[in-house]
Parts: C-alpha cells; structure tokens; sequence
C-alpha cells in the first residue's frame, strides 16, 4: 500500500505495510539502498507531450475503505488516502524534498496575516466548483471545524488538531475566502483545512458519521468516484466532468482489493501498473518481469509495535511495558527484514520524525535492549516464572500475549522474531493475523489485542499527529489506539503545539517524544525504502519520497 498526500496532516495509519523480509534471490542482483529519507524521488518524469491521451491506471488497496470520509476514525486509512487524493480539494502539494507549495488548483493564496492572535487568510480559486455544481465557500470551512473542533464528541472524529486552537472562521471579502483566528497560537497552521470536504459531510453527527460511509457522494478534484463494485472489490475514478484545472491524461483510476502476497503475481501477470515490493526475492523478482521497473525512494511510512495500556490489560502496568519492550532486539528485526534492500538497516528511535527528517534524534534510550533488565524487572513486579514452567505468572494470570496484524508474511516474520524474543524473558506471545478488512474496526480499535503490529504515515507536517495519536482523553481517544498517555504528556504536547519558533518546536517535539518513549506507548520498528514496481511505460509515477503526485500528469509513454 502507498500514502499520497503527505501534505495531509493526519497520521493515517496503514494497514499493510511493504515490510521488506530477506529471502533467496536470483536473475538480476537487487543493489541495496537507503531508507533514510532524502530530497529526491524516482517517477520516471516526463512533459504530458510525450503521453499518449487517455488511459486506465491500475494500483491496488489492501481493504475496501469502512468509510470515506478521512477525518472520521473509521476513514483515517492509508487506502481511503489513496482513492480520495484524486478527487478532494487540497491546500499544500508537497515536493520531493518536503517542501510546502500551495495548490493552486484550489486557492490562489494562503497566508498566515496575523500572530497575535494568530489568523490565517484562505483565498480560494474562484474556479472551484463541488460536483454538484456548488461552490466551494467559506461556509464548509467554518461547518468542518465545527464538526472537527473536538466540542461535540458525537462527532466520531480521527482528530481534532489544530481545530480546537480555533476561536472563529469567518467570511472574508467575500464568500470566496476565509478568515480563520486562532484562540490558542498553533505550530502547525498548515495542517487544518489542508483536505476540506462539503458541509453536508459535516451537518450533524449522524451525517459526519454515515454521509460518506458507502462512497463520497459530492467531490471536487480532477477525478471523482464514478463506481464502487464491492462483489469485485474494486474502485474506479474517472475524469471529473466540470473540472476546472488542467484535463487529465488518464481516463480512469481503477483500484483493485488484493492481499499483499497476490502484488508481485498481479505485476507478472499485467494485472497493475504499479505496486509496493517486499522483500529481496519479491524484488529481486519484479526486476525479471518484462515491461517493468523498480523503483526507489525512501518514503515516509513507518511500521511500529503498538501497546494495548486499557485498564485491565495485561500491558496496563507501565513496567511490565517497559520490560517487554527492553526485551525486544529491535535491531535484529530491521536487519533481518531489510537485508539486501537497504544498506545498512536502521531501528527508527523517534515517533515523531523520520530519519533525515529536520529534528529527528534518537530518544529510545529508555526501551535500549537489554533482555537481562527485562527479566529482573519482571521478576520485580511480581511476574514469576513457577516451578517446571516457561511463561510468568502472577495472580493467577499468564504473561501471554496477542499480537495481532494484517495478514501478510512480512507481519508474521517479524513477529516471530518478537515472539522468539519474549520467549527468552518468560513472556508468551500468540500471533493472530487479520485481514486488512476489518483490522482496525473489529480489533484494534475496541482493544481486542495486546500488541499490534501496523505502520503509519508520516507527515511533511510532524506535529499534527501528537494530539491525535498520543494525546491522553479518556472521553475521546480520537487516534490513539493504545489508551496509553498521562496528563504531564497532554501538557508537553499542548505547549509544543502552541510553540510558533520552528527551532523550539522541533526541541519540544523531541522532549515529548522522549515521554511517548517513557510511556511505552509503542515501540517503533522501520521505516521504509520505498521500492516499487511499476509498468515501465507510465510516466509521472512511481517512487515519490516525500512528494505529491500530479494526477493530471500522470499517464503512459506513447
């Protein structure tokens, strides 16, 4: 699976991850690379004169979206990303090296005008129409914070960031622009209204909620959803009719439904354009297949171990988190699922930025391996291993685990090495694999687990995903699927968020990263290559690193 729209600013969780495992290799020799992020992509460029007109470009989902609406709990996925970048206004398309420029397909300028208080102007293009051939005004700003600002919990929202520092969204000079103030400074004014959708999507909570749970009914991009067929679990966009921007080169967008294990034999067998490689014999094997190409560039996906702390959890006790973790070789895991892929494979030691990301340092030190630690503190804490056994045991309860995940070799393996891990510390691991249908709706989200394995995406916007993910509000879990936080955490967070000096807001960044770490909230495992194998005619795609895509450049070599 892939994430477009890293301007977004919601750290959307993915369900698959291209996890990249060693394996037996032959044919051409794969040349290891970096996954360390840069400023360059690999998209095989080239000016639409040298495209032939029309087309279908075929990718692939891990799951059919539980709902379409990208701000709800239930939408907030890597593969409701994927089919609505195309067809939803956007503010900011990022470029190869991260960099924020406005998308002047929908504003022709946005500013912030004021810091005290701190009131940011939209100005948008007069030329945007909604699908229904309404505006887009100021009015589905205002009703989108409303709805997002955290106020009204009905309101199932994956995250209310940034939304609830503002005081006020206002007409501009007219209905063509907004005028929004902030009650409380936020770092990251980029981030709300960097996706907006049409105030019906937000006109109660029964709308935000259900509206576009089977499709989205009004849109505003270069394509719009023109069938959802959920016999053949597939999605096609086509062009949008009354778009107002430059005519795409491609006819359609057709997503297909396919277990990770089914990418390479639907490369092979022409099947899609374009699809995440994991592993060197996957990989090894794409670069055989006539008529295709892999590519790569290290992107801003991340796979993690995240702790279930519920009340009553097993991993409720920040010790016995802490213990488990410590007994984890999480270099171990990175070296034997990149090996031959990436150079020289790195643990990511921070939850907020990747590597070569401005600001990122290691602040893991609390969770460094030590399975010797591991075992005393358990030991300490009551957790006994009895007479005759191999697991601990205290008050009647087993030390044994579920690790829950999408279903994919890549997940399974690396969990074996975790499972092999505890094993040597007295903690039983059982390793329950689910398919991407279903994950997070039926057992991550209610809890049904003790350890999940899943990645995220990271942002050109970092500190957006602090309050979603790792904000502690027992009313409102909004993102964060550990129920692991404390108030000396929401404290942290809310004045790095408030903090406007970039330079202090990075530093801050990294003193709440350090509590994420001291929590035992999650453990952060990889961070991705970014191999990709894609159809050796298409153009305008296919490794993008941090960047956006240009869907209406995309298309095939005449």
């Amino acid at each position: 699976m892939r994430i477009r729209s890293t301007a977004v600013r919601l750290a959307i969780p993915m369900v698959a991850l291209g996890v990249l495992v060693s394996g037996c290799s032959g044919g051409n020799k794969v040349e290891a690379g970096s996954s360390t992020i840069g400023s360059t992509n690999d998209i095989n460029p080239h000016p639409v004169e040298d495209l032939a007109p029309g087309g279908n470009l075929r990718l692939s989902l891990s799951a059919m979206p539980a709902s379409f609406n990208p701000m709800h709990v239930d939408g907030n996925t890597g593969d409701t990303s994927e089919v609505l970048t195309p067809v939803v206004p956007t503010a900011w398309k990022a470029d190869a090296a991260g960099q924020l420029n406005l998308d002047t397909d929908y504003y022709t300028d946005i500013k912030l005008t004021e810091t005290s208080p701190q009131k940011v102007v939209y100005t948008i293009n007069p030329k945007v129409m909604w699908s229904d051939g309404t505006p887009l005004t100021w009015e589905d700003f205002r009703a989108q914070w409303q709805a997002m600002n955290g106020t009204n919990d009905e309101y199932l929202v994956a995250s209310s960031s940034g939304y609830e520092r503002i005081g006020s969204v206002e007409r501009g000079v007219d209905d063509r622009q907004v005028v929004v103030t902030y009650k409380e400074p936020y770092a990251e004014w980029q981030g709300p209204f960097s996706v907006v959708l049409p105030k019906a999507n937000f006109a109660s909570p029964q709308a935000f909620n259900e509206w576009a749970r089977n499709g989205l009914p009004v849109s505003a991009g270069p394509f719009t959803i023109t069938n959802i067929d959920r016999t053949q679990n597939r999605i096609t966009l086509g062009r949008n009719p009354n778009w107002w921007g430059d005519t795409p080169v491609l006819d359609t967008i057709t997503f297909s439904v396919l277990d990770n294990a089914a990418l390479l034999g639907a490369m092979q067998n022409n099947e899609l354009d374009e699809a995440s490689m994991s592993g060197l014999a996957n990989v090894t094997a794409a670069s055989n297949i006539p008529n295709v190409t892999v590519r790569r560039t290290p992107r801003n996906y991340w796979s993690h171990l995240t702790f279930n702390g519920a009340p009553g959890a097993l991993l409720s006790d920040v010790g016995v988190r802490r213990a488990v973790a410590k007994a984890i070789d999480r270099q171990a895991i990175v070296d034997t699922n990149q090996h031959g892929i990436v150079a020289e494979p790195k643990v990511l030691n921070n939850h907020v930025f990747l590597n070569g990301q401005k600001g990122y340092q290691d602040n893991a030190e609390s969770v460094a391996y030590n399975p010797d630690a591991a075992a005393q503190e358990l030991e300490a804490l009551g957790w006994v291993i009895p007479p005759g056994g191999t697991v601990r045991e205290k008050d009647g309860r087993k030390l044994i685990l579920k690790d829950v995940m999408y279903q994919q070799d890549a997940w399974v393996d690396m969990a074996k090495i975790v499972q092999a891990n505890l094993a040597k510390v007295g903690v039983g691991l059982e390793i329950q694999t689910v398919p991407g249908t279903g994950l997070f709706t039926n057992v991550i989200d209610p809890g049904n687990y003790d350890l999940a394995q899943y990645s995220y995406s990271g942002s050109t916007l970092p500190l957006g995903s602090l309050r979603q993910i790792y904000y502690y509000d027992p009313e409102n879990w909004q993102g964060n699927k550990a129920r692991i936080g404390s108030p000396e955490l929401n404290t942290l967070i809310d004045q790095t968020l408030r903090e406007l000096d970039p330079a202090k807001a990075i530093e801050m960044a990294n003193q709440v990263d350090r509590k994420i770490f001291e929590e035992v909230h999650s453990l952060p495992l990889t961070q991705s290559a970014g191999v990709v194998a894609v159809n050796s005619k298409l153009a305008n795609w296919g490794a993008f690193g941090l960047a956006d895509p240009d869907y209406t450049k995309v298309g095939f070599l005449k």
